[in-house]
């Protein structure tokens, strides 16, 4: 019998040591993913679409070779490690295609369940504030609605998936985040709209001026004597 207890015990610790030795191995992989990821959301920002590419395929790649290692191993799968480094695949590949107007990754195609696939788009919507940001500071007031549109869409989407967080792995809490996100953006978004109606309002009214009285007014810079326009950018103070 005791032959046959250090038979057992023993099969179970090269299990047992088989599964930690992936477990690590996962964990650094989950870390390189995140990286590459991170990277990739940058590259975008900075419209350097050859070097996102790279980096997108690059996290795809890396992935793969994570999921496919653990393909038996389901626990190692669900693990919240591996979990939060596909969701940043998630966000990074929606970041990209809503930025670049191209179509949606499924869920398969990022080898992620629905539940990290839903809180990589919220995440994802929340990075868009970022863009709408940096649209506002160029003055591209117009071009940055789409943004919030997108996270509008999201928000309204996810409101609706009233699962308990077992279920949907924490997705309540992202949700919440991206409501509070989405209101000030649309605040901002809505003062550097009427400013800009402002601005217009007042060319149109100092063309009248030297129309009328032979001034010239309209040739100066409104928006480069006003500082509080100029600051219209940052009226929350955040990225």
């Amino acid at each position: 019998m005791a032959d046959t207890l250090t038979n057992i015990v023993e099969t179970i610790r090269n299990e047992l040591t088989t599964l930690n030795d992936l477990r690590d191995a996962t964990l650094a992989r989950s870390r390189t993913l995140t990286r590459s990821c991170a990277h990739s959301i940058r590259a975008i920002h900075r419209h350097e679409w050859d070097e996102a590419d790279a980096l997108l395929a690059q996290a795809r790649a890396e992935a793969r070779a994570m999921v496919d290692a653990i393909a038996d191993h389901p626990m190692l799968y669900h693990t919240g490690y591996t979990q939060d480094a596909l969701k940043e695949l998630v966000e990074a590949h929606l970041v990209n295609a809503v930025s670049r107007r191209l179509p949606l990754p499924m869920p398969a195609e990022l080898y992620v369940t629905g539940p990290t696939y839903l809180r990589g788009m919220s995440e994802a919507a929340t990075e868009m504030r970022r863009f709408v940001l940096d649209l506002m500071r160029r003055g591209q007031v117009l071009e940055a609605e789409q943004y919030l549109e997108f996270m509008d869409e999201v928000y309204s989407h996810l409101v609706t998936v009233d699962f308990p967080d077992a279920v949907t792995d924490g997705l309540r809490r992202h949700t919440d985040v991206l409501r509070g996100v989405l209101e000030r953006t649309r605040g901002d978004l809505t003062l550097a709209i009427r400013q800009d109606q402002m601005r217009a309002a007042l060319l149109s009214f100092e063309r009248n001026l030297d129309h009328h009285l032979g001034t010239d007014f309209a040739a100066t810079d409104f928006a480069a004597t006003d500082p509080g326009v100029l600051a219209v950018g940052d009226a929350s103070g955040e990225e």
